[in-house]
């Protein structure tokens, strides 16, 4: 704990004193938009309010398959131009095929976020992130949990703006990804249940996670920027068509190497200071499920929308 607890400070520390500012989500001519499922590599001043998911989990041991509807939002704010730290909330409805519906809060999280790299001619960016799930808050009802879980990764983004001209319709292809570890704070927990009167403990495990994706882009804007203006109209001229890989794999404690995941084809729609999106949630195998979801958002880019205020950053700016 003492060295996690170390290298989350390192991050304070190596952000402090930094050069100028990052626009949000850019690198060179390159706008990398926020993701739905896969972080993106950016600190940022952003607002998504709301997010949400629907989809229908599969049946496990005594647990029947359930309808999942997730509310979620995300605030974030720089500190210094190249670390922002993060709060996140999710509300949850679960409606299972029998017994009775469940609403409640999930655990929060809160992390920081430090961009350490970005390149302009080669439209590449570098990020590391530290997010800590707090354990206690929240509803069992919807399964929050009692002990908390770290989360650290690193994200990363690469345009393609820098292959040959012979190559030009290749150039709005960009690649996002992140790899990174859900680490519980509690290896296993007691759970304690009755069945026809009679009293049942299980011990639950809860392994450290690999989580791991990545998302394929192509900008309709970049294009018809800096391509060929092909002559698409509004609305069509400011779409992203992305498709995201969002993957776990459990390392240990009996479950290691059962991945789980979701592909997530959609689109997004962006201007100078907002988006929003949508895509489907397909399931990889039968272990995440056998149902397709919906998933979407609404985001704000605070530092465009209030450059002078909320959206700069705190020191540095």
């Amino acid at each position: 704990m003492k060295l996690r607890m170390m290298g989350f400070l390192c991050l304070v520390i190596l952000a402090i004193g930094v050069g100028p500012a990052f626009g949000h989500g850019l690198a060179g001519k390159r706008f990398f938009p926020s993701t739905l499922a896969v972080e993106d590599p950016f600190a940022s001043d952003e607002l998504t309010l709301p997010a949400f998911i629907i989809i229908k989990e599969p049946a496990e041991g005594d647990h029947p398959a359930t309808v999942e509807t997730e509310i979620e939002a995300e605030y974030a704010k720089r500190i210094t131009p190249h670390l922002a730290v993060f709060f996140e909330g999710e509300f949850a409805h679960l409606n299972p095929d029998s017994g009775s519906d469940e609403t409640g809060f999930g655990n929060p999280e809160v992390g920081l976020k430090y961009q350490l790299f970005e390149n302009d001619v080669h439209e590449t960016v570098i990020s590391l992130a530290l997010g800590w799930a707090i354990g206690g808050v929240g509803s069992k009802d919807v399964e929050a949990v009692s002990f908390s879980e770290l989360n650290p990764n690193l994200t990363f983004g690469k345009g393609f703006g820098d292959l040959p001209n012979s190559l030009s319709y290749l150039k709005p292809f960009a690649l996002t990804g992140v790899f990174g570890a859900k680490v519980p704070t509690r290896s296993s927990s007691k759970k304690v249940e009755i069945h026809h009167g009679e009293v049942e403990i299980e011990i639950e495990q809860h392994p450290n996670v690999l989580q791991w994706g990545f998302v394929v882009e192509y900008s309709i804007p970049y294009l018809q920027s800096f391509v060929k203006d092909i002559g698409l109209p509004f609305p069509f001229n400011r779409m992203i068509p992305v498709v995201e890989f969002a993957l776990e794999t459990p390392l240990d404690r009996g479950s290691a190497g059962d991945t789980t995941g979701t592909v997530n084809p959609g689109v997004i729609w962006t201007k100078k200071s907002f988006q929003f999106a949508v895509e489907a949630v397909i399931p990889i195998n039968d272990r995440t499920g056998e149902d397709v979801g919906v998933r979407g958002m609404f985001h704000l880019f605070l530092d465009d929308l209030f450059p002078k205020s909320l959206g700069r950053p705190l020191f540095g700016g």
